[in-house]
């Protein structure tokens, strides 16, 4: 025993059948406590507990306690397994420590995840090759010298696949753009759906457009989701210079104001470019809301510029304004104003027709009107718009008044929008009190049509829990 105590042995078993158990038990408790608060840390010493220390202290069993020759095979087999898991621990350590707690757009974060797994391979063969020639004392020079040449045999080879992926390794690295983000790149414009090592997938609404990296890398595009902020929807429109500029300008305002893809925050903006031409920008959230938006304001300000006699592209014609299409809509609507042959003069001469798009507003809240619409043919709603909601309780169709609240004087506190392509015959104020001072029935129907809606606008309200004292309605 005094032998064995004299020649180290012994205390070297001691010290292992000791010193592991506690160093696992340790690393037990440790590995417990990280994992419960999501700590990349315990997955290294997870490592190190199920592997690493095993296998180290198998290793000193066998060259301290046995005193086993280095020359014997089962020797270098265990150094050799010993060695390729500390280099697994020591690359696993390196990699939690440098990106598990990356910050959110630094180096370490944007670094494409494929770098880190070809440098971590990298590390490993050079590891394994020293430890190689340090426990086998093997010739690895020789075989990197053959791995390079053979590397360069195939790069040549495959330099066109290969650098589409270098190119897109690149841009994963770089992050130029993100999927969701909208892109002016190679005459493609589209929005992001994916991005891999070979090419960008761009959604460009017509279809899947695939843009390969190496186009991209070599030459430049526009992120248009970048800065993020406001993006503005533009478009060119063009009138007739015999069109006063400023009325105009005014008209263009008001259509790109009243989209409901516009900022609420932010107006739209136009520029007088000479020779009838002009200039539109509407502020949006994105280029997602920018083709919607432009297809529906262009469309509005067709109606509009009929509505106002606007030479629209230099083409100001309109059917509406034709003489005998007034004639037949006053012919629609006489049962409804209870008109007798001698006002179709006095008609003639006030009234006319309007069309309305869908969507466009066709009398506002908070105005007191100076006319009186009669619906001809399509359909409105009407609603009332509260804390940036909008609720509709009741809509106008053929037959139908927009607004009644004129001849009350009283603001509309409802706002009228066209559910469908609307036509209708606007009367002045003065020709509809004209018409009412002589037929009392009218007036009488005027007024219970004007409760109604007031009545059904605070049904409405009351039914989403909203109090309103007093609710006037068109």
């Amino acid at each position: 025993m005094t032998e064995a105590f004299q020649d180290g042995w012994a205390w070297w078993v001691i010290a292992l059948a000791v010193g592991v158990p506690v160093l696992l038990v340790v690393l037990t408790e440790m590995i417990g406590a990280l994992a419960r608060r999501n700590n990349p840390v315990a997955g290294p010493l997870r490592l190190l507990r199920n592997w690493v220390v095993p296998a180290g202290a198998l290793l000193a069993l066998l060259a301290f306690a046995v005193q086993s020759p280095v020359e014997q095979v089962w020797m270098r087999v265990v150094a050799t397994v010993f060695g390729f898991l500390v280099i697994l621990l020591v690359l696993s350590s390196f990699n939690v420590a440098l990106f598990a707690n990356a910050e959110p757009g630094s180096w370490r974060d944007r670094i494409p995840t494929i770098f880190v797994e070809i440098a971590r391979l990298a590390l490993v063969v050079v590891g394994l090759a020293l430890l190689f020639s340090w426990v086998w004392g093997a010739d690895v020079g020789g075989l990197i010298t053959a791995l390079g040449v053979t590397s360069i045999v195939i790069g040549l080879a495959l330099q066109n696949a290969v650098g589409g992926v270098i190119s897109g390794l690149l841009l994963l690295f770089e992050q130029p753009f993100k999927i969701g983000d909208w892109l002016d790149a190679a005459g493609v414009k589209g929005r992001v759906v994916e991005v891999n090592w070979r090419a960008v997938h761009i959604q460009t609404g017509a279809g899947i457009q695939i843009v390969p990296n190496s186009t991209l890398s070599g030459a430049s595009f526009t992120n248009m989701s970048e800065p993020e902020g406001p993006y503005s929807a533009t478009t060119s429109v063009s009138f007739s210079t015999d069109d006063p500029p400023h009325e105009v300008m005014a008209l263009l305002l008001e259509i790109a104001d009243a989209l409901p893809m516009r900022l609420p925050e932010r107006r739209a903006s136009v520029d007088y470019a000479g020779s009838g031409s002009y200039g539109v920008s509407i502020p949006v959230t994105g280029p997602a809301d920018a083709g919607q938006a432009l297809t529906m304001y262009l469309s509005w300000l067709w109606y509009a510029a009929r509505r106002r006699g606007f030479a629209l592209d230099g083409d100001s014609t309109d059917p509406l304004t034709e003489p005998q299409r007034l004639v037949e809509a006053l012919a629609a609507i006489a049962p409804t104003l209870h008109l007798r042959e001698e006002d179709t003069e006095s008609l003639l001469a006030s009234a006319r027709l309007e069309r309305y798009g869908v969507g466009e507003t066709v009398l506002p809240s908070g105005v007191i009107p100076d006319e009186v619409k009669i619906v001809l043919s399509g359909r409105a709603a009407l609603a009332i718009d509260i804390d940036g909601g909008r609720i509709e309780f009741a809509t106008v169709e053929k037959g139908d008044l927009i607004g009644q609240t004129a001849l009350t004087r009283e603001r509309t506190q409802a706002v009228t929008v066209a559910g469908e392509i609307l036509t209708v015959v606007a009367i002045p104020l003065a020709t509809v009190d004209g018409l009412i001072r002589t037929r009392p029935r009218l007036a009488s129907e005027i007024g219970e049509s004007l409760e109604l809606k007031r009545r059904l606008a605070a049904e409405a309200l009351a039914s989403l829990g909203i109090a309103r004292s007093r609710l006037t309605a068109r």
